[in-house]
């Protein structure tokens, strides 16, 4: 027998599973379908940071803008292990904007969004900061502002934990084929032959919303996306502190070099529109090198391709304003309710803002269930995040006492992974664990198959962790075998997605 849910979401990406996560906890009966695997295309390729976007304001988009700033401080209380600040460092000469102009933009950054736990903007003068000492000698000042980094794709799979764990039926691998109205609700058809129905279709698709609107709805797009490509570099770890680099390129754009899993700088990223299947997606030549020129006119030693160990690009569905150049396009979200039974689908947005795109997305469909709860993912904690936003070192602390075996590496890493939950992962292991590779152990492998829908090999070791980033070929087989599926290429670490 067929069960009738309140919602039915197609798209495992951070929108989708936001909404799913947002609709359980106000008590309405929802299914979520993902044809990949959850966080499998864009919210997986993202540069990863939580910020309010400096350069939107020169653009005037204040309410985005806004809106951004007062996220951050929510994710670090709601997801402290996945989740930490950042100091972002700008440095400036006399061939960028004016001084004064680029203080006064940072004095509106700070007051903008009600930062409390955030510190403010300083100066720097290079000439005795460390930050100077990876930077060209005739680089003297530098502004810091602050900011927040997040593991993208853990983000995703702890909101669909989140909605599981509240009832929602999470599905991976399972394609939307079609979607037809009957007796006033939706029926959908699933692969494998499954029929489910819903009372309203969510169409969280990403860079497919369009084609899920037309192909499997049957409805045309009211609204036109601009799919934009960003691709990322990984290096190995190009300077000793822990703070970010933003620089200003000459072409208008803006390109981070970012502390990445402890040993390596993540670089990006590029804006360039897109055609094509967004499956297919990779990095260019051209990007790769774009990105080392952008960061090596700032740096003392320049990086080159062979100081590269990971790339990656992704497809952002942006609303399509018209905008002359892909880095102008707005990433504010547009959210467009059609048709009877209703359809509710999402153009554009960022991983910042997802959980008030949720709330939005709510808002629109209120008058559908008008018993539903209220909002309520504000002061809501993420699987494994109930602890202070500052206290993940004493939380690894904790680990290593109750697991004597653990250095302070592995304590942080489980614990920057799995927060509170790290405990539940080890379970009753009293000495070292096999290992694929450094920094994955054979209970995390089991873990992610049970509690987070980890299928594959590359579901692990670029999704669910990073540890493809300290893996050889003979890791990887090893774990390929010990999931049972064959060895796949597309697991390596010069692979495109992550």
């Amino acid at each position: 027998m067929k069960r009738l849910y309140d919602i039915a979401v197609i798209g495992g990406g951070i929108n989708g599973v936001g909404i799913a996560r947002d609709a359980a906890g106000r008590g309405l009966s929802v299914l979520l379908v993902e044809q990949g695997d959850l966080a499998g295309a864009t919210s997986s390729a993202s540069t990863k940071l939580i910020h309010g976007g400096l350069r939107y304001l020169e653009h005037y988009k204040f309410r985005l803008v806004r809106e951004a700033l007062g996220e951050r401080e929510i994710l670090l209380r709601a997801a402290p292990h996945i989740a930490w600040p950042l100091r972002f460092i700008l440095p400036h000469h006399a061939g960028l904007r004016p001084w004064w102009m680029i203080r006064a933009g940072l004095f509106l950054y700070d007051h903008l969004g009600g930062r409390t736990l955030l510190p403010p903007t300083r100066t720097l003068d290079l000439r005795t900061d460390e930050a100077g000492q990876a930077l060209r000698p005739d680089l003297t000042a530098a502004f810091e502002y602050s900011d927040c980094w997040v593991d993208d794709a853990r983000l995703v799979v702890l909101a669909a934990r989140d909605a599981a764990l509240r009832g929602a039926d999470i599905r991976v691998r399972t394609r939307a084929e079609s979607a037809h109205p009957t007796d006033g609700v939706w029926s959908l058809r699933l692969s494998g032959g499954v029929v489910e129905q819903a009372r309203v279709l969510v169409n969280a698709a990403g860079p497919w919303v369009s084609s899920v609107l037309s192909g499997v709805v049957g409805q045309n797009a009211p609204t036109r996306i601009r799919m934009v490509k960003g691709s990322h570099i990984v290096t190995r770890r190009l300077f000793a502190h822990d703070r970010c680099y933003i620089f200003q390129n000459a072409d208008g754009r803006i390109c981070f070099a970012i502390p990445y899993e402890r040993d390596f700088t993540l670089i990006g990223t590029t804006d360039e529109d897109y055609q094509g299947d967004p499956a297919d997606v990779a990095i260019s030549a051209a990007e790769e090198a774009y990105l080392c020129a952008a960061v090596n006119a700032w740096l003392r030693v320049p990086v080159t391709s062979a100081d590269i160990v990971r790339r990656f690009a992704g497809v952002r569905p942006l609303r399509d304003d018209g905008a002359s150049a892909a880095q102008e396009a707005t990433r504010d979200y547009v959210l467009e309710l059609t048709g009877t039974p209703p359809v509710l689908s999402v153009f554009g947005g960022k991983i910042t803002t997802y959980r008030r795109l949720a709330e939005a997305a709510m808002a629109k469909l209120s008058d559908h269930f008008p018993t539903m709860g209220g909002p309520w993912t504000a002061g809501a904690f993420l699987p494994g995040g109930d602890f202070p936003w500052d206290g993940a070192a004493d939380r690894a602390r904790d680990l290593m006492a109750r697991y004597p075996f653990l250095t302070d590496t592995d304590a942080t890493r489980l614990v920057r992974r799995y927060g509170t939950l790290a405990g539940d992962v080890l379970g009753d292991a009293t000495g070292p664990e096999r290992m694929f590779g450094t920094g994955l152990c054979v209970r995390e492998v089991d873990w992610l198959v049970r509690n987070e829908w980890a299928r594959t090999a590359e579901d692990i070791v670029w999704r669910r962790t990073k540890a493809g980033l300290r893996m050889g070929p003979n890791d990887l087989a090893d774990l390929q075998g010990y999931l049972g599926e064959p060895r796949c290429p597309s697991a390596t670490a010069s692979g495109a997605s992550g």
